[in-house]
């Protein structure tokens, strides 16, 4: 496996797969310690965890620069997910006690209350684009919930997966109850079936969803899934269209473009279309793309070669179908795998960037005629994970994003996630939710104990 610098094509380090007896050993390793770390009351667990939040902190820069050389982050997007990170562990050793507390219910019995107790080993499956916040807002509420991890992270970003093993490793987790697996996609089953893994949790593709859940189902293990997306930006007739077009560039750009929770389409009002278009262009056309350890850069490559000639494949697919290009489109000369803000309009169902996941920093707009039609358009798409609304009238807007078909809403901001809020889709954007006490009862047994 090689990590590889996407802005320059640079071969970073090469790192050798594990051989099945050395993963079987992690594995038991973490069953025999997840057994003590059970054991522990909330303030032991916590103890670690906060130490990695320092560590986490001081190390800021160190690991933002390690995520723009293996997967193209621009710097201060790094040092904003480091920061992040520190945050959700903060979050988990605060409040982890008060989610998993016992509820007492009143029934006939003299007693009766719901535990909450750890189910054992957690594999968790996670993908390149946000290498530390995607495995820290698995493993953070796991672990304070008495579980162990055992992490399969992304090919291309071994080196991340190895910095976190390494921040914990400082942080004083007991040995074995986190450890890193460098193995290749193709033998996450394997893992799975492994009696010592007690449930799965994966943040990747649609396709990668079924095919772990279809593994894990095999074997009756719990899952949780947070797939790919399309999201829906819906601007009304009524919106501020100065803040607006800034919370939608922000938004489909984070990332270089390359977030399940990017704004995607852009599905506006026929009233304020053309209005919304010129200022959104103006917007994408500003922002600064180019070497992510640069300052100012706003827009890195994507992540892999492969990934930017996908998503120039589905911009010519879209043109061919009928779509008019507004920006970009054009795949940049030179090394790296860069590609520019690209804007798309007459945008239509049946046209790639409608109906695909783009991953990269494309943006469709699409033409409503008005609030019903904006509402119709929005839900007409197999993913449902995020998607906001647009209004001065925010009773208007908390009405609109009630009848939007999503796991997250947000009205006249762009979407996020927050270790305070559930986060996680429908339909082909997965199930179950991640963060806040939501996520940390995903992995829990909640036992019921009824008293004569």
């Amino acid at each position: 496996m090689q990590s590889i610098n996407p802005a320059t094509g640079e071969v970073i380090a090469t790192y050798a797969e594990q051989p099945a007896t050395e993963v079987q050993r992690i594995v038991e390793s973490a069953v025999a310690v997840q057994a003590k770390w059970r054991g522990l009351d909330f303030g032991e667990r916590a103890a670690p965890l906060r130490r990695a939040a320092s560590i986490l902190r001081r190390d800021k820069e160190r690991l933002a620069v390690l995520m723009a050389q293996e997967m193209g982050k621009p710097l201060e997007q790094g040092r904003s997910e480091i920061e992040k990170c520190a945050a959700c562990c903060d979050y988990f050793s605060d409040h982890a006690e008060q989610f998993l507390r016992a509820e007492e219910i009143r029934t006939e019995a003299s007693r009766s209350y719901v535990l909450f107790q750890p189910l054992g080993v957690l594999l968790a499956i996670m993908p390149w684009n946000f290498p530390f916040w995607q495995v820290v807002r698995a493993v953070a509420p796991a672990l304070m919930a008495g579980n162990a991890v055992v992490l399969k992270h992304a090919s291309n970003v071994c080196g991340c997966a190895l910095a976190i093993a390494n921040v914990f490793r400082e942080a004083a987790l007991p040995e074995g109850l986190f450890a890193a697996v460098l193995i290749s996609s193709d033998r996450v089953a394997e893992l799975i079936t492994h009696p010592g893994i007690a449930a799965v949790t994966l943040t990747g593709s649609t396709e990668a969803g079924r095919s772990v859940a279809a593994a894990a189902g095999a074997h009756l293990k719990k899952t949780v899934l947070e797939l790919g997306s399309s999201d829906p930006y819906v601007v009304l007739d009524d919106a501020d269209l100065d803040a607006t077009t800034d919370f939608c560039v922000t938004s489909r750009l984070i990332n270089s473009g390359q977030s399940c929770i990017a704004a995607k389409r852009f599905i506006v009002v026929h009233s304020v279309r053309a209005e919304f278009e010129t200022r959104f262009v103006e917007g994408m056309r500003s922002r600064k793309m180019g070497d992510p350890l640069a300052a100012g850069t706003q827009i890195g490559p994507i992540a892999r070669l492969d990934l930017r000639d996908s998503l120039h494949e589905q911009v010519q697919r879209s043109l061919q179908a009928g779509a008019k290009l507004l920006l970009g489109g054009e795949v940049p000369k030179g090394a790296g795998a860069f590609y520019p803000a690209t804007v798309l309009t007459h945008v239509r169902p049946g046209i790639a960037v409608f109906d695909e996941e783009t991953f990269g920093p494309v943006a469709a707009i699409i033409e409503a005629v008005d609030e019903a039609d904006a509402v119709a358009l929005a839900n007409r798409s197999v993913f449902g994970l995020g998607a906001a609304v647009f209004t001065r009238d925010s009773a208007r807007g908390e009405r609109v994003a009630a009848q939007l078909e999503a796991g997250c809403c947000f009205v006249n901001d762009f979407v996020r996630s927050d270790a305070r809020l559930p986060f996680g889709g429908i339909k082909a954007s997965g199930y179950g939710r991640e963060l806040s006490v939501m996520g940390i009862r995903e992995f829990v047994n909640a036992k019921t104990v009824s008293v004569k």
